[in-house]
């Protein structure tokens, strides 16, 4: 097992290749560069206005790159609309949980479902046969595995918009790993969450990275550098679009740039205890 957790680790799964973005004279990434391998969690650290979401944006397609390519799973998807790169197993959620408040947990988490019903319209008109069976198996699902994995079934048929923000943020991942990704992007998941809740999320990170049944490889937009680097396998650092560095979370921490840019010393004493 350990060799094919291994073997993983080193096939890469997303390239971005030389990928330029501007905004009229404000040049937001200049020509990075990154590999996400399999089974890995990589994060992406630096201040606001690094670039870290624009690169966020263009991977999932809300942004086309001006110049470079970006390639999933060998293929380049420069231009492929985002739901096309959510089917070929892309997932995300973002800095402000993006929920709809006035539906249910369930029916939140079910919506990330969509891709992957095959029932087509007439079908789908009469709650028989295919269509039911379909339906109670994307439902077992949400319910035994998504639902369960978040610890959120006390609270699955309350409306989303009545939940503390911590649960929220709970929920929108659910929503995301209802498209059962190979590539989970989390931006900023640990914004405004409490010590408990971070030590949670944190946690369910590692559960969907680790786990055989999820086994997702994660792309991490965080502030939070102690758990940045108790997660990561990698860390990618960005400069006002311009890469510092890549590379291990020791390597990271002891790149003097990144010190005197970042961590500071008083951050990275916090990060080696």
């Amino acid at each position: 097992m350990a060799e094919s957790n291994e073997h993983k680790k080193q096939d890469v799964l997303l390239e971005i290749d030389g990928v330029h973005m501007s905004f009229g004279k404000v040049l937001a990434l200049a020509g990075v560069s990154l590999k996400i391998r399999r089974g890995e969690i990589h994060s992406v650290i630096g201040p606001n206005g690094a670039g870290k979401t624009v690169m966020m944006n263009c991977i999932n397609g809300l942004y086309r790159p001006q110049k470079g390519n970006i390639y999933y799973n060998q293929q380049k998807i420069n231009n492929l609309k985002p739901f096309k790169r959510a089917k070929l197993g892309i997932a995300r959620t973002f800095q402000k949980v993006e929920v709809f408040g006035g539906m249910t947990v369930l029916d939140n988490i079910r919506l990330g479902r969509h891709i992957h019903f095959k029932s087509n319209i007439t079908s789908g008109s009469v709650y028989l046969g295919k269509t039911a069976r379909e339906e109670t198996e994307h439902r077992t699902f949400i319910e035994e595995e998504i639902i369960d994995l978040l610890e959120i079934e006390h609270i699955r048929h309350k409306p989303v918009g009545m939940l503390p923000y911590g649960l929220q943020k709970r929920v929108e991942l659910g929503r995301a790993l209802a498209l059962e990704p190979e590539l989970l992007i989390l931006d900023e998941p640990l914004a405004g969450l409490n010590l408990e809740e971070v030590e949670d999320m944190a946690r369910f990170i590692l559960d969907i990275n680790e786990e055989e049944r999820w086994n997702v490889s994660c792309l991490l937009v965080e502030h939070d550098m102690g758990v940045v680097m108790d997660l990561s396998d990698r860390v990618f650092v960005l400069n006002f679009g311009n890469m510092i560095i890549d590379g291990t979370p020791e390597e990271v921490q002891n790149h003097p740039e990144v010190i005197k840019a970042y961590l500071g010393e008083e951050d990275l004493y916090a990060t080696r205890r």
